[in-house]
């Protein structure tokens, strides 16, 4: 937590990560355009973060892209400020907002930040839990360990090939997401399509890896979400997935779950 702390008490880092949350998997090239700052010390201020697990990165090819890692702020807020009431914040946010753009005169400015190129959305989130690679595939995998820190049951026999689904965890046998297992390596790769059980005729599947790296007591889990819907799809897995990993973390590092509110595809539950 000490990292993250010095992470953002600076203010270009701070910048850096609202570059990202506007529009995630930028180059270092991109990042620097918007800073009047050489190019040596954008990457020292991205190595902070990184460190501070803020920012993680993929490779792709000869790029390195850079996207913002909100798990360590959910944890903050799960310490701090889930205790008070969350709809009173942010009412009290949103007129503060709206009384600082009517004193100097500012339109509503950027609403929601798609990525450069028109193509669809996708999000990684990047996520360290003191366990084994294993211990991480069967929490991802095993019906009755998912149900604990997701809401949901994810099952399937895990082969590629095979059919999944993710059914609600209140005996209603009710899946909110169907798809297929793209690829399978246990217990380091997972792969699978995403869809809602209902989807029209032609409806793309979002696509899901789990990319699981054991590193001595500690593992890196990797969720890439990518193709999906569109911005309103993103916004909602943007909330969705801090929590998951969250509560993920938490059940394999402490042995319960931060919370059992269910979570799927970005759609609250009545």
């Amino acid at each position: 937590m000490d990292l993250v702390f010095k992470a953002l008490a600076d203010p270009t880092r701070r910048f850096l990560l609202d570059l990202l949350r506007r529009q995630g998997g930028r180059t270092l090239g991109e990042l620097c355009a918007g800073l009047d700052m050489s190019r040596q010390a954008v990457t020292q201020h991205l190595a902070v973060l990184e460190a501070a697990h803020l920012v993680s990165t993929v490779r792709r090819g000869r790029e390195k892209l850079h996207y913002l890692n909100p798990v360590p702020l959910h944890e903050m807020q799960a310490r701090w400020i889930d205790r008070f009431e969350r709809p009173r914040l942010r009412a009290l946010a949103d007129i503060k907002k709206e009384a600082e753009e009517a004193m100097s005169g500012s339109g509503s400015g950027n609403s929601k930040g798609g990525g450069a190129g028109g193509g669809r959305p996708s999000f990684v989130y990047v996520v360290y839990i003191e366990s084994t690679a294993e211990k991480v595939w069967d929490a991802l995998t095993d019906a009755d360990l998912t149900a604990e820190y997701w809401g949901h049951s994810n099952v399937s026999d895990w082969r590629e090939g095979s059919a999944w689904r993710h059914v609600r965890a209140d005996g209603s046998g009710i899946a909110d997401v169907v798809g297929t297992v793209a690829e399978s390596v246990r217990p380091t790769r997972l792969v699978t399509t995403w869809a809602p059980p209902d989807a029209a005729e032609g409806w793309v599947p979002s696509r899901v890896t789990f990319d699981i790296e054991p590193y001595e007591a500690i593992v890196k889990l990797t969720v890439t979400h990518e193709d999906l819907a569109d911005e309103e799809e993103l916004a909602g897995i943007s909330e969705g997935w801090p929590a998951v990993l969250s509560n993920l973390k938490s059940l394999l590092e402490r042995g319960t779950a931060l919370s059992t509110a269910p979570w799927s595809m970005g759609t609250e539950e009545a």
